[in-house]
């Protein structure tokens, strides 16, 4: 356990798909001595990427946490994935994490997927430093890089180096806090004087460094004022206590393959992101009461605090959950309460980890992030608390799954097998869910994108060893209402001995955006309370299979106005037929409309193929939002597209472009479809069901 709060440093690495995250994490290690040789991600040798899905790719999928130290302080280092097929991987990292380095690719600037980190950086408030990497690759800018940092991020990017020289003759940096030029041979840094043909640019930016820091610091705007001379302890402490409230983002440069730049980004993430003790106390409320709250400091004499943030199946070691510490101490053997399931756990053995090393420790305090083996109860989002103090955290947020794909077992035996496998991915993944339809005996699996389930599916049959054929893709579709209807509908079955009695009256009405809402208003007692559960249960299970195409049902306002009951043969099963009933019918009425998933899409294409690229797009009922110069000779477009447009997308694109065209999408909402593809969905899925009879 850190004796040292203000030491230890939870540090998150979050970019766009190859801005070389994995590689810098991999450089991170290196330097700190937790690995004794390079990994390379286009080797498969990376420590962070460990799943052999991740090696074949080069790409990361689990964010992984591993422990290292640099000059006294330890850093838990978590590795987040950059597409956004795992945004809930990022999601989760950063509820977690105190700070954040950001990772751009000095050549392709602000990306999609930097974007969407970012954004849900703003959501957590978590501080954090820029890193503009591939310094040395052809069409290197650091000065365009940070200029699309302002412009599209609002960053408010205040750059703390100057690189010397760019592509390939890129050698190092000018420090501005310093004022010295740091190169590098090998894997040294050089540390020497700044070369007299940059002398006048470093004494500019640092004019200019020195000028942002003067709105947010009182010391240095006298110091400005006066036009003296800005210490350099004076000057980090001043950075590191503007990063930290978010009023700007230091900029940092180097190439993380050839081992240049790491040194010193290691030194600001020390100088300039925070520890536990700097972010303060973390906000809870009471389990029963979500209007009372409570605050835990990050110290060892507070209550116990934690949040389970991920879960891994180990083969050695079974199912590992990751947590984060906020407060008080953890024991191996200790018994704590998990605040979400109400049931008590029991901690088994704890563990420090080294991506796929573990160390077992006896005890871990505030701030740390350790996995703990032996939990029974505890998923993603859970809050695990003092037994004696229950509070709850708040949760991680996650989003739905847009695409749906058929499995079949080769072999029927496997089925108790590919079940295990589906609840263990479940555990893992709360972006990723299953069910098994009874009327096609299918297995059907659900996640955030074509990628996402081709991974699952391979896990499958790699890690579990389950044999299945799937299916093409398709989109998840929903159905919802967009009028208001009442349905009154009497369940009576008399059939020698006890009958069946139920009666409800039910007002159906759209609630956008909202979910599925019950509100009991009858009054007298005409239906008693104990039966609500069960017409609660029976419109639910309606629900999940809509009576026009058999999509779920979202959106939908119940409101029970009457009904009746009879003293003998009214039962739960009674209320729950009638309520399925009551709601078939009254669906009917209500005008339903298909919804499909949205996404927001952007495409970086050159200026000779823009034509080419807008006129797929409208051709895929694409509404384009805006086209922007991305950097010269080339823009981005963004829009919305229908998921059930986009397959098959990327061919098109390589195909319109001569593959010099990139996109990227995300899930944006659910949005009614047009009624002549409404029409054609529904008309599809009833001679699907006509097959099936």
């Amino acid at each position: 356990m850190s004796n040292n709060i203000s030491k230890l440093r939870n540090i998150g690495i979050a970019a766009h798909i190859d801005a070389g995250k994995t590689t810098v994490s991999e450089r991170i290690l290196f330097f700190t001595g937790v690995n004794r040789k390079l990994g390379e991600t286009h080797d498969g040798q990376a420590t962070m990427d460990f799943m052999k899905q991740e090696q074949e790719r080069g790409i990361t999928i689990a964010s992984a946490a591993i422990t290292a130290h640099w000059k006294e302080h330890q850093i838990n280092l978590i590795d987040t994935p950059g597409h956004v097929d795992f945004t809930i991987e990022v999601e989760r990292s950063l509820r977690v994490i105190d700070g954040m380095v950001a990772v751009f690719c000095a050549v392709g600037g602000v990306e999609p997927q930097s974007e969407t980190v970012w954004n849900q950086a703003d959501k957590y408030r978590v501080p954090r430093i820029a890193f503009v990497n591939k310094m040395d690759r052809v069409g290197a800018d650091f000065s365009e890089v940070v200029a699309q940092m302002n412009k599209y991020l609002g960053a408010n990017a205040m750059p703390i180096h100057l690189p010397i020289g760019a592509e390939s003759t890129f050698q190092g940096m000018i420090d501005l806090v310093t004022m010295q030029a740091v190169t590098f041979k090998e894997k040294e840094r050089i540390v020497g004087e700044i070369p007299a043909e940059m002398l006048e640019q470093a004494r500019a930016a640092r004019h200019n460094m020195i000028e942002k820091l003067a709105d947010y610091n009182d010391e240095i705007a006298d110091l400005y004022l006066e036009e003296k001379e800005v210490e350099e302890p004076l000057l980090r402490r001043a950075i590191r206590e503007a990063t930290l409230k978010l009023l700007v983002t230091p900029v940092l440069c180097g190439a993380a393959y050839k081992n240049k730049g790491i040194q010193l980004l290691l030194d600001a993430i020390i100088d300039y992101l925070p520890s536990p003790t700097d972010l303060g106390a973390v906000i809870a409320h009471d389990p029963d009461d979500e209007e009372k709250t409570f605050q835990r400091h990050p110290s060892a004499n507070e209550p116990f605090s934690a949040l389970a943030f991920k879960l891994i199946n180990d083969p050695y070691v079974g199912q590992q959950t990751f947590i984060r510490i906020f407060s008080g101490k953890l024991t191996s053997g200790m018994s704590v309460l998990n605040a979400n399931k109400d049931k008590s756990e029991r901690v088994g053995r704890i563990f420090r980890i080294k991506a796929k090393e573990r160390q077992e420790i006896t005890e871990a305090g505030p701030g740390e992030i350790v996995a703990l083996v032996g939990m029974k109860y505890t998923r993603t989002g859970d809050t695990l608390c003092d037994e004696n103090q229950p509070i709850l955290l708040e949760s991680i947020s996650v989003p739905p799954a847009v695409i749906e794909m058929k499995v079949n077992l080769e072999d029927k035996k496997n089925r108790n097998r590919l079940g295990e496998a589906l609840a263990k991915l479940t555990n893992e993944d709360p972006s990723f869910h299953s069910h098994f339809d009874e009327e096609t005996e299918e297995t059907i699996i659900a996640g955030m994108g074509e990628l996402h389930l081709e991974i699952l599916v391979e896990r499958l049959r790699d890690e579990f060893k389950v044999p299945i054929t799937v299916g093409a893709p398709s989109v998840s579709f929903r159905e919802t209402i967009t009028s208001a209807s009442e349905s009154n509908y009497r369940h009576v079955k008399q059939s020698g001995g006890k009958g069946q009695f139920a009666h409800t009256v039910i007002r159906f009405e759209p609630n956008p955006g909202k979910g599925f809402e019950f509100i009991d208003m009858t009054k007298g007692g005409v239906i008693p309370k104990e039966f609500m559960p069960s017409i609660q249960k029976g419109l639910l299970k309606a629900m999940a299979k809509s009576p026009v195409a058999g999509y779920p049902v979202v959106d939908v306002k119940c409101v029970l106005v009457d009904g009746s009951f009879h003293p003998v043969d009214s039962s739960d099963m009674a209320f729950q037929v009638c309520a399925a009933q009551c709601f078939k019918q009254g669906f009917k009425k209500a005008d339903p409309i298909v919804m499909e998933p949205v996404m927001k899409v952007e495409v970086n294409t050159p200026d000779d193929f823009i034509g080419n690229v807008t006129r797929d797009l409208n051709k895929r009922r694409g509404r384009i939002e805006n086209m922007r110069r991305f950097r010269k000779g080339s823009q981005k477009l963004d829009g919305f597209i229908p998921l059930m447009e986009m397959f098959g997308y990327a061919t098109a694109l390589r195909n319109i472009t001569s593959g010099r065209a990139n996109y990227s999408m995300e899930f944006y909402q659910y949005m009614p479809m047009p009624a002549d593809k409404q029409a054609e969905i529904i008309k599809k899925r009833q001679e699907e069901e006509k097959g099936k009879a």
